[in-house]
């Protein structure tokens, strides 16, 4: 059985940093897409950071970019989020998710929202204050 646990959220003030973690665990492959998301109240879930484990390649959602780092630590089978510079609008519910590889690139997959992905986490509430 495939369990995700995310962990790390909390309130920071803007200009403040986090470190989200997502603990993998049953999950046989290490080729896969793997993402964090998050989802505001009243707003559709966004993509923010995708990885693909098989070669480490990252992607960002532009609104992200230059403050946002995923990584994925094999040995700990672990997924991370660093997050510098937070604002107001990084507040949201932020998740994990993770799925084996397709023919739509991992980017992609993760910035078109994971729709199509088969495990996820049960989701660490960051709150970013002015």
């Amino acid at each position: 059985q495939v369990q995700l646990v995310e962990s790390g959220g909390g309130s920071v003030q803007a200009g403040g940093s986090l470190r989200l973690s997502c603990k993998v665990s049953g999950y046989r492959y290490r080729g896969r897409c793997m993402g964090w998301f998050r989802q505001a109240p009243g707003k559709e879930r966004e993509g923010v950071a995708a990885i693909y484990t098989g070669n480490d390649n990252t992607y960002y959602a532009d609104s992200v970019k230059g403050r946002f780092t995923i990584s994925h630590d094999n040995a700990k089978d672990t997924l991370y989020l660093q997050m510098i510079s937070l604002k107001p609008e990084d507040t949201a519910v932020y998740y994990c998710a993770a799925d084996g590889v397709s023919a739509v690139p991992c980017g992609e997959r993760v910035l078109r929202g994971g729709g199509d992905f088969a495990y996820w986490g049960q989701g660490t509430q960051v709150t970013v204050s002015s």
